[in-house]
């Protein structure tokens, strides 16, 4: 997000304002990122008034209009969905006959592949899956994106600018989206389970709670913007702390103990064979 520039986007009709639609919301309303028009569409009116004072937006309350979500995808060029799963297949039912011919339909809603999208959509609709993370909060995103069926490569490049606005996007055949998920999409718990831990460590070394997590953020944020701005292979960061014979190197043997790779394996392929099971009903 930092380094979005002069992007200039169609016009984009948002169906649910939660967390992560407000947080693609925040991205198209960047410095730098021309949008032709949003619209946005959400259950309660209190929410939608809060989203009509904002320049650039226009919100529909589906709690007062019952045609809220057939408004806002009339004339709009990209329908990015962002209700729960469940809602998913009575929604694009609701505004398939409101598509017009070359619209472009993102999900953001895991579990619904593209073919059933497909199957509930006209033809002359392409559907895009698309599966941000939680640091799209903060333009720190990494933004997994499979193409459909119909889907051309001008489609995906729109649908890449867009999620360009919150952070980075690899694209990835759909057969791979739930494999990214549990890397990217259930990524961020992992490291702050390990913040959790090390910080907890911390307390139980005599620091006070302020105090661990000012030494655990500090460092994992450090370590982050290092590796970025750096460009070496976290491996080589790691021996460059690591001296021989000193204390780091005593602990990352202790750590070594516990086969990090093959636990993050397990983990990952616990979370993969869950996603299996959720995209079977």
């Amino acid at each position: 997000m930092d380094d979005v520039q002069n992007v200039t986007l169609p016009t984009i009709a948002m169906l649910g304002a939660g967390s992560m639609g407000r947080a693609i919301l925040s991205g198209l309303l960047a410095p730098g990122v021309q949008v032709a028009g949003v619209r946005v569409t959400n259950r309660s009116e209190a929410r939608a008034a809060e989203l009509a004072g904002t320049p650039g937006v226009t919100a529909y309350a589906t709690e007062t209009q019952a045609d809220a979500n057939r408004l806002a995808v009339d004339g709009a060029q990209v329908v990015i969905v962002a209700v729960k799963p469940a809602m998913v297949r009575d929604l694009l039912a609701e505004i398939t006959g409101s598509l017009a011919p070359g619209t472009v339909v993102v999900s953001v809603a895991a579990g619904v592949n593209t073919e059933t999208m497909e199957s509930l959509l006209p033809d002359s609709v392409s559907v895009v899956r698309a599966m941000p993370n939680t640091p799209a909060v903060v333009g720190k995103a990494v933004t997994g994106v499979s193409a459909g069926s119909r889907t051309d490569p001008d489609d995906l490049e729109v649908v890449r600018a867009l999620f360009e606005t919150v952070g980075e996007v690899v694209e990835v055949p759909e057969s791979q989206l739930d494999a990214l998920s549990t890397i990217s999409g259930s990524g961020p718990a992992y490291v702050f389970l390990l913040i959790e831990a090390l910080t907890e460590a911390a307390v139980q070394k005599g620091f006070t709670p302020e105090q661990a997590a000012t030494l655990v953020n500090g460092t994992f944020l450090g370590a982050s913007e290092l590796l970025v701005s750096s460009g070496e292979d976290p491996a080589e960061l790691r021996r460059r702390v690591t001296s021989p014979n000193g204390t780091t190197e005593r602990a990352i043997a202790v750590l070594s103990e516990a086969d990090l790779p093959a636990l993050f394996a397990r983990a990952t392929d616990a979370a993969l064979a869950r996603a299996r099971e959720l995209a079977a009903g």
